[in-house]
C-alpha cells in the first residue's frame, strides 16, 4: 500500500484495486479450486506460492512467474470474486482471514514442505496471516508493499476500533457506487498504483470485473485489521519490499521509518526498497523486483 496514496487524497473507494498487466505472459490453464482460492501450479524446484492483492489476477506476476518457472514450482493463487474469478456463493464478511485458511490447508493437502511466500498488498496481509497462525507450514515471506495496518497510511495513531466508521464508509460507497461512477473511480485510482501507463487500462478492467461485494468485504477488513500484535508468532525470516518515488513528495527516509516502525516486532526482518516505482513494484520496476526476489529465495 504506497505512501503516495495519502498525499493524492485517496482514502476512499477502490483506492488499493490491483489487477493483471494488460498483456501478461500466458501462464497454465489448469488449476486446483478449493473455493475460496483457486490455485495455477508451474514449474519444478522448491516451492514459492506467490498470492496476488485486492482485486488482482495471478496474472500479475507473468514477468516474474518467466524468469522462475525453470528454477522453481510456482503455485499462482486467484483469490474468488477478484479479476473476474467467480465470486464464492456465501463470502461472508472476510476475505483475507478465509484466504489464508485456504492456503494452508493447499499446502496441507499438497504436502508442501516449508514453501516460500510472496504477497502483495493484500496478498502481504496474508502472507502475515500464515506466518503467524500457521508458522510450522510456511519456509520464508517476502511482503511487497503492505503493512501490518493498512489504516497506518492514513492515521499513524490508529487502533482496530478507531478505524471502523471510516472503513464502514468506504466499504458502503464501494456498493453504493453506479457502475459509471465506480469505472471512473477505478481509473483514477490505477493512475496513482502504478507509474507503467501500457499496464493501466489491463488493471482497471480487471478491477472493474471484480465483484463489488467481495472487493467491499476484503477493503473494510482490510482497514480494522491490526496484524502488529501477531507479528512475533512469525518464526521465519521476512522481507519486506516497498516502493519509493520522488512524486510522493516526501522524503524516502519518511517512507523508511514508516515501514520500520510498523514492522518492529517482527524477529528476523529486513527490508528492501524499491525506488522509481508505485504500489505496483513487479510492474514498474520488474527487473529490479525480479533480482530482491532471486536473491530472497536463494538465502
Amino acid at each position: 500500500m504506497r505512501v503516495g496514496m495519502i498525499l493524492a487524497g485517496i482514502g476512499t473507494t477502490l483506492a488499493l484495486v490491483s489487477a493483471s498487466p494488460a498483456q501478461p505472459a500466458s501462464l497454465s490453464p489448469a488449476a486446483i479450486d478449493q473455493g475460496v482460492i483457486s490455485v495455477r501450479v508451474q514449474g519444478s524446484g522448491p516451492d514459492v506460492i506467490l498470492i496476488p492483492g485486492l482485486a488482482s489476477s495471478y496474472e500479475v506476476w507473468a514477468d516474474l512467474v518467466s524468469r522462475l518457472r525453470q528454477s522453481h514450482r510456482l503455485h499462482l493463487v486467484q483469490v474468488a470474486g477478484f479479476a473476474g474469478s467467480p465470486a464464492v456463493s456465501d463470502p461472508g464478511a472476510k476475505v483475507a482471514a478465509p484466504t489464508a485458511e485456504a492456503i494452508a490447508e493447499y499446502i496441507r493437502s499438497q504436502r508442501i514442505e516449508a514453501p516460500a511466500i510472496i504477497g502483495h498488498s493484500l496478498g502481504g496481509e496474508v502472507a502475515l496471516m500464515l506466518g503467524a497462525r500457521h508458522p510450522e507450514q510456511v519456509g520464508r515471506l517476502m511482503i511487497v508493499d503492505a503493512l501490518p495496518f493498512y489504516t497506518l497510511l492514513f492515521d499513524l495513531s490508529a487502533t482496530s476500533e478507531t478505524a471502523i466508521p471510516q472503513a464502514a464508509a468506504v466499504r458502503d460507497a464501494m456498493l453504493a457506487a453506479t457502475a459509471e461512477q465506480a469505472e471512473v473511480m477505478q481509473h483514477a485510482s490505477i493512475a496513482r498504483l502504478v507509474k507503467t501507463e501500457a499496464v493501466r487500462p489491463g488493471l482497471a478492467a480487471a478491477g472493474i470485473s471484480s465483484d463489488r461485494k467481495t472487493m467491499a468485504d476484503a477493503m473494510y477488513e482490510l482497514m480494522v485489521t491490526d496484524l502488529r500484535p501477531e507479528l512475533g508468532r512469525i518464526r521465519v525470516p521476512v522481507e519486506v519490499v516497498y516502493a519509493y518515488d520522488l512524486l510522493y513528495g516526501i522524503p524516502a527516509t519518511h517512507v523508511d521509518a514508516m515501514f520500520r516502525n510498523a514492522y518492529v516486532s517482527t524477529p528476523n526482518i529486513s527490508f528492501r526498497r524499491i525506488d522509481g516505482s508505485f504500489h505496483f513494484v513487479m510492474l514498474d520496476q520488474p527487473e529490479l523486483f525480479a533480482n530482491a526476489v532471486i536473491k530472497f529465495l536463494d538465502q
